[in-house]
């Protein structure tokens, strides 16, 4: 980014658990007299919402008074206008920057943990005390900027979802997901617990359990490679369908396509979030592959 322009600091976080407590119950006093009941307390989620607003406060504190700021939380992401000069701030577990990946375009995302002892810190690695650095070296170009692949599912009718873990293709519900399935050089007609596409960075969460109980079938790829790993998930050998091909690697130039056979029920979401998805009704077709955008994440 130039020096010479003023950016705009976006903080991006999520509603703390004990947030979520006291929207469910009303009020503090009876979240704590329902948990209570359960032999529960509230002081853990307490803990974590007081670190989270202290983090918060740091983050606020960090960025230059010159510069524009505004904090949105996850739910409204989708509504959010970014701009080009955007720098930013996710603070909070690592999800919450898988969450907020898919709605940029090339801005660079500054991941902050508010609390180490809660959350691993794979995307969210820098503490809030260096958060005044790390946006300096950010808008004056100085900050190492990893280029992580993201995947993409492209529908028929020009629909698109973009994800940084792993995109599902499946039936919404419990109920098998029936499907045409073509790769690189073959096809087949299956029905299965769904399809999981994953990138490097979601190599170390979903993809990797299922390679893991399949033996590493697959050599998953790094976050800054343009490759993706595919998994069928309990492909029933049935009359009539197929489970030759249960898993596979693609590059930036090959692509998955799949047309639906579910007459209602069919889905297509990204990084877990299910709300936030692609109807995949019968006859509609997909195709799945590297994403033509990454997430320019502050390493």
């Amino acid at each position: 980014m130039s020096e010479g322009l003023v950016p705009r600091v976006v903080l991006v976080r999520r509603p703390t658990e004990f947030e979520l407590l006291v929207d469910e119950h009303g009020t503090r006093e009876q979240a704590r007299f329902v948990l209570g009941g359960q032999g529960r307390t509230l002081d853990v989620v307490e803990e974590r919402h007081r670190r989270m607003h202290a983090a918060l406060e740091a983050g606020r504190r960090a960025i230059p008074r010159s510069w524009r700021s505004v904090s949105i939380v996850r739910d409204e992401l989708d509504r959010f206008v970014f701009e080009d000069r955007d720098i930013i701030v996710a603070i909070g577990q690592d999800g919450l920057v898988a969450n907020t990946a898919k709605y940029l375009t090339g801005q660079p995302v500054i991941g902050v943990n508010p609390d180490p002892t809660a959350y691993e810190g794979i995307l969210v690695p820098h503490e809030t005390g260096a958060l005044a650095d790390v946006l300096a070296d950010t808008q004056a170009g100085r900050a190492n900027l990893q280029s992580r692949t993201m995947v993409e599912a492209t529908l028929d009718d020009g629909q698109r979802l973009l994800a940084l873990n792993e995109l599902f293709v499946g039936h919404a519900s419990h109920q098998s997901a029936r499907y045409h399935f073509a790769w690189n050089d073959g096809d087949e007609y299956q029905s299965s617990s769904g399809i999981i596409v994953s990138t490097g960075t979601g190599a170390t969460g979903w993809a990797r359990s299922i390679n893991r109980d399949r033996n590493n079938v697959v050599a998953l790829p790094g976050p800054e490679v343009p490759a993706l790993a595919y998994f069928v998930r309990e492909a029933f050998p049935g009359s009539g369908y197929a489970t030759d091909t249960t898993f596979g690697t693609l590059d930036a130039h090959t692509s998955l396509a799949v047309v639906s056979d579910m007459n209602v029920g069919g889905v297509i979401f990204g990084d877990g979030i299910e709300s936030d998805r692609l109807s995949f009704a019968w006859g509609t077709s997909a195709t799945i592959g590297v994403a033509r955008q990454s997430l320019r994440l502050v390493a």
